[in-house]
Formats: structure tokens, C-alpha cells, sequence
């Protein structure tokens, strides 16, 4: 069939417990380019790999307009995930470049992720096991989890996922949301509250906005100086909803309990002060790793393909 069509394949988990996802791309006629660096591919990567390809799946690699320029033959971008910040998304509007989401395809194993933070703080459990390794059984003293009040910051797919986790904690739930979902607050009881509100109110805060300019810092300096001393903040969102340095100086000073973080704005951030902290709890942007996940977010990304391409 003359030259065939390519396809950039970035995410490095895409396939990894499904080998057959890569037939089904290579039956749709697809050369396979992978990212072949073990990390999220750079700027320049991106333009060298993405230049002859007629798709992409994409994971949080940037697609930028620089990006788009050096890929002429560009019709689909499969996200494989829902963030679109990375991608310039009016260029795409401006090409006709499909893009594509896996929407609710990680929802409820970043919920899972978001809560296993929470505890993971609120109970000391990585202090407690680095104790353990060394043969000291001495106690550490946690806070609970049960019964307090949650604030959540965006009620969408993994938003709501939450919500019915915290249900089964006994624990009153407030959020915010532009769109808030009256019908799914009435069944779980949850009070709608502006963020200024939850950041009064609320025991843990955990954050499942979109990256846009009116979320970016909304965790701002004085939201978070005015969260309760025994406040814990989780973010399995986007690292730039959050101002860091004001976080990390609110964690050195305790003047919050702690922070669950499985984002930063750099991964891994810069500031080797994060590394030596007691009272946070730290994530490689992983909370939506694991085998379901994966396994659907790869055959959406595929059936994306098969969509665009003809089966």
C-alpha cells in the first residue's frame, strides 16, 4: 500500500498489559513510532518523532503549536487521558485535527488514588514504615479520616468517584464545581460551597479541577494560609492548580497538617526541600496507573484510531 501511515505512541504504559492494542493499531495499517526515552518526551523529541505521523496517541508530552507546525500530516490526536492543556487546541480547531479524550476511563482509580493519599497522611503510613525498616516500633499518632468534612474541588467523573468513597466515610461533603450536578448532590448529601468556603471549612481538600486559566493557582498564598491548622490538601489533578512555594512553606511551618501530591508543576519538582518532609505524601503522577485503567484508556485511544482510520 506505497508509504505507510505512522502513528506516535508516547505514553509509556500504553500496551504494557495489553500487547494486542499494538496489533490493532498495526491492522489499521499503522507503523508504530514509540517513544523509546523511558520519560515524557521534550519539545524537540516531539517535534523529531510526531513530524511524519498521521496520529498520535498522546500522553502528557507537550503538543504545542511548535509541535503541530513540524507534523503537516497530523489528522488525530487520541489523549490518552482528559487533560487538554498540553495540547493547543485551536490550532487543532484551525487544521481540523480531531482530538479525542478517554473520558471516565481513570476516574474511579484516581479516586482511589485521592483517598489512599488521604489516609496515607492523616495516618503517618510512610513515616510509619520508614520506622518499621529500621526495627522502631514506636507509635505515631495520626488524625481520622471518618466523619470530617471533605471539600472537593470540581465535581466531574473523578470528582464524583470521590464523593461515593467519602459517603462510605461518614464524612460531610462539600464542593464546587461551574457545573455543579444538583441530581448527584442531592443522592450523596453534598452541600455546594465556593472554594474560599471549602478552603474555611473543609478537613481535606482535594482538588479535581481542569488546568485552565481560571483554575491555574487557585490554590493561591492566602487560600491556602487560610486552611485549618489540622487541614490535609490532596492534589491528583495538575501540579500548577496550586501555588508550591506557598504550599511548601505552609508544610516546613505546619500550619496545615500535611499534603498528598501526586502532581507538580515540574516532575519531579526542583526543590529538594520536598524530599525532606515529614508531612507530605508524594506521587509520580500515578494515580491513574493501574492494569483496568490502562487496559480501557489504550482500546479508547485505539477505537479512536479505528474511528478516524476505517477498520
Amino acid at each position: 500500500m506505497g508509504n505507510r501511515m505512522k502513528v506516535l505512541i508516547t505514553p509509556r504504559s500504553f500496551g504494557k498489559s495489553n500487547p494486542d492494542l499494538f496489533a490493532q493499531i498495526e491492522s489499521l495499517g499503522f507503523e508504530i513510532v514509540r517513544n523509546d526515552t523511558g520519560a515524557i518526551l521534550s519539545e524537540v523529541a516531539m517535534c523529531e518523532k510526531i513530524a511524519d505521523c498521521e496520529a498520535v496517541i498522546l500522553g502528557v508530552d507537550p503538543c504545542n503549536e511548535k509541535v503541530l507546525a513540524s507534523a503537516p500530516k497530523l489528522k488525530v490526536i487520541a489523549r490518552y487521558g482528559v487533560g487538554l492543556d498540553n495540547v493547543a487546541m485551536a490550532e487543532c480547531e484551525r487544521r481540523g485535527i480531531t482530538v479525542t479524550r478517554t473520558v471516565g476511563a481513570n476516574s474511579n482509580a484516581v479516586a482511589d488514588y485521592a483517598f489512599a493519599l488521604m489516609l496515607a497522611v492523616a495516618r503517618k503510613v510512610v513515616v510509619i514504615d520508614g520506622r518499621c525498616r529500621k526495627k522502631d516500633w514506636g507509635k505515631e499518632t495520626g488524625i481520622d479520616i471518618f466523619g470530617k468534612t471533605l471539600g472537593i474541588v470540581g465535581l466531574g467523573a473523578v470528582g464524583k468517584c470521590v464523593a461515593r468513597r467519602a459517603a462510605g466515610f461518614g464524612m460531610k461533603i462539600l464542593a464546587s464545581d461551574p457545573y455543579f450536578d444538583k441530581d448527584f448532590a442531592a443522592r450523596y448529601d453534598i452541600t455546594p460551597a465556593t472554594v474560599d468556603e471549602i478552603c474555611a471549612q473543609a478537613d481535606v481538600i482535594t482538588l479535581h479541577s481542569l488546568l485552565n486559566e481560571d483554575t491555574r493557582n487557585l490554590m493561591n498564598r492566602e487560600r491556602i494560609a487560610s486552611l485549618k491548622k489540622n487541614c490535609i490538601l490532596i492534589n491528583t489533578a495538575r501540579g500548577e492548580l496550586v501555588d508550591e512555594a506557598a504550599l511548601l512553606e505552609a508544610l516546613a511551618a505546619k500550619s496545615i497538617y500535611g499534603a498528598g501530591l501526586d502532581v507538580f508543576s515540574k516532575e519531579p519538582p526542583a526543590d529538594e526541600r520536598w524530599y525532606e518532609l515529614g508531612n507530605v505524601v508524594l506521587g509520580s503522577h500515578t494515580s491513574s496507573s493501574t492494569v483496568g485503567t490502562t487496559n480501557c484508556m489504550g482500546q479508547m485511544c485505539v477505537d479512536a484510531l479505528k474511528r478516524a482510520f476505517g477498520e
